[in-house]
């Protein structure tokens, strides 16, 4: 068989295992290139020749698992955000594109002391490191699995230096103030989790996901703690999830010491950043 048979007959499976015929087109491609070590030319300039003995094997195992619906990132061990790969395994959220506009946020403010709270892969924690040379961030979760991969990522883009990474919920322990505080928390409801994709709901970690009745949980746990973590005139930039803007902006208004300054709308037009400030007192 030439290499273009084995993508195409993979192609095939994925789409019988229920996978849109476009994405499975997408990520038959992404595993070949992941088991060859090629690129994307390289597979088209030679695809119509037999792949390595070894690739059969390597291909199968990894079009096996994602048959099974297991997400492509955990597949590939890797998932990009702002430009950078970043290092995921199923103890930490695959990075989204729509997490993209909390930098897009921050990185119009300024700020020296950061905090990434529920940081998971550190891709929040790692770009602002990167993206900000002077800027000093502590990032905590929960999960020592998490933290070990967000200083591996750390490491990756030379910024462990600047981060300090804590066993701690929300910013429990952790002295602050901060000029700026990041957050993607939680904020699926139970009802929600239920009916998640697959890919989703079977494979990413639930704590990381799922935030109570009404998905509002850890929302109101980060604005408690903004109201003594921020130096006055700080910004807290949060993710929230689709419909929940008018309760997160009554929330805001509910908490002294804070204002919703705007919720900004992502690219596919869904309110999904809160920008809260801590008033000067």
């Amino acid at each position: 068989m030439t290499l273009r048979e084995y993508i195409s007959a993979a192609k095939a499976r994925l789409v019988v295992a229920g996978i849109a015929p476009p994405e499975a087109a997408r990520d038959v491609l992404l595993l070949a290139m992941h088991a060859l070590g090629w690129s994307r030319a390289a597979i088209h300039a030679r695809d119509t020749e037999p792949p390595p003995a070894d690739f059969p094997a390597v291909y199968a195992a990894r079009v096996d698992r994602r048959t099974r619906r297991e997400p492509m990132a955990y597949i590939t061990g890797v998932q990009e955000f702002w430009n950078r790969d970043f290092a995921v395994s199923p103890s930490v959220l695959i990075p989204r594109p729509e997490t993209e506009l909390i930098i897009e946020e921050a990185l119009s403010c300024a700020f020296g002391l950061a905090a990434d709270i529920g940081t998971g892969s550190g891709c929040l924690a790692v770009t602002l490191a990167a993206e900000v040379p002077r800027a000093r961030i502590v990032a905590t979760d929960i999960s020592p699995e998490a933290l070990a991969t967000a200083r591996a990522n750390a490491e990756r883009h030379k910024v462990a230096d600047r981060i300090e990474f804590r066993e701690a919920a929300y910013l429990d322990g952790v002295p602050g103030p901060f000029d700026l505080i990041v957050a993607n928390p939680p904020y699926v409801t139970e009802a929600e989790y239920a009916g998640l994709a697959p890919d989703v709901r079977d494979y990413e970690p639930r704590t990381a996901l799922a935030a109570g009745a009404d998905g509002l949980r850890d929302v109101r746990e980060i604005l408690a703690r903004a109201t003594t973590s921020l130096q006055p005139g700080g910004l807290l930039l949060m993710e929230i999830g689709y419909g929940q803007a008018d309760a997160v902006r009554e929330l805001v208004a509910a908490t002294r010491g804070l204002t919703l300054t705007r919720i900004s709308p992502d690219l596919q037009g869904i309110l999904r950043v809160a920008v809260v400030e801590h008033l000067s007192t």
